[in-house]
């Protein structure tokens, strides 16, 4: 059971996970240097914890205590119990959603160990009744279908695009060393959590990395407006059994070193003279088009 501690100093070192939220350059250096991310709102966090992330501790105001009442019984972590106005002191912002917690990382796997079998886990809702059903890993998944974004800068692109690929089959996500970070506060709450369900990691070494997935066995298909590029209708009924698709940053698209080492490029057929989409919203289109529909 968690210890309950009352706080009212903005100051207390106690608190020191949660300071100057709002400070986006702090506290993406900060949070991957500590070993943790802030998860948001009550579905959030018990979904964090449900995907197995340990809780470091938990920040609360006073009506959102009995709310979170068994996951205080549940946990080791300390539990600080502040006031809204110095929960905005602390973190910068008005805590509307009333519950924050500190959640440690986990180490990112190899992106060629992701790529020979990870898993999804499916977060659990709570019942009306209050009670936590347990997340339901589907073990040992094939991977036939992965998200690689590169350059992705948004943290709003970057959870709404996790949220796609969790709800359209993708079965991993590949980042480039820039990409914004998944767990983010602001990656996360635009998620809904669906970033603890997709097995994801970091290459090292982008494009050339390209050559995991295709030694893997999957075709790379880079979406962009190249002379050369099929339709994604076209691309579907291709049914590759292993399908990588490629994404590249907002604004500018995909670089030409991205575009050289793909096998096939790939456009979304598009009407009023509109040429492109948000990424996000494309990664959504394209996913439902090359979804895998073998169990």
């Amino acid at each position: 059971m968690a210890e309950l501690i009352t706080i009212d100093e903005p100051d207390d070192p106690r608190l020191h996970d949660y300071t100057g939220l709002t400070d986006v350059e702090l506290r993406r250096r900060r949070e991957p240097a500590e070993g943790l991310f802030i998860a948001e709102g009550e579905k959030v966090i018990r979904r964090a914890r449900h995907a197995g992330y340990e809780m470091r501790s938990m920040l609360l105001s006073a009506k959102w205590v009995d709310v979170m009442r068994d996951v205080i019984d549940e946990v080791p972590a300390p539990v600080y119990a502040v006031q809204p106005d110095l929960a905005e002191r602390v973190t910068g912002y008005h805590v509307h959603r009333g519950a924050l917690a500190s959640m440690q990382r986990k180490p990112l796997p190899a992106a060629g160990d992701l790529l020979l079998g990870g898993h999804r886990a499916v977060a659990a809702e709570r019942t009306d009744s209050g009670a936590e059903p347990p997340a339901a890993p589907r073990a040992g998944r094939p991977v036939r279908r992965v998200a690689v974004f590169e350059d992705i800068v948004d943290h709003a692109n970057m959870g709404a695009a996790f949220r796609n690929a969790a709800a359209l089959g993708i079965d991993a996500v590949l980042l480039t060393p820039r990409c914004a970070d998944p767990l983010y506060r602001r990656s996360v709450k635009v998620s809904m959590g669906a970033v603890f369900q997709v097995p994801w990691t970091r290459l090292e070494s982008w494009p050339k990395d390209a050559e995991l997935l295709r030694t893997a066995g999957f075709t790379v298909a880079a979406l962009c407006l190249s002379d050369r590029a099929i339709t994604l209708d076209e691309l579907g009924a291709r049914k590759y059994d292993k399908l990588a698709l490629v994404f590249g940053t907002e604004g500018d698209g995909l670089t030409p070193e991205a575009l050289a080492a793909a096998d096939e490029h790939v456009r979304i057929p598009m009407d009023a003279g509109v040429d492109s989409l948000n990424v996000a919203a494309a990664s959504a289109v394209a996913f439902y088009a090359i979804r895998s529909r073998t169990p």
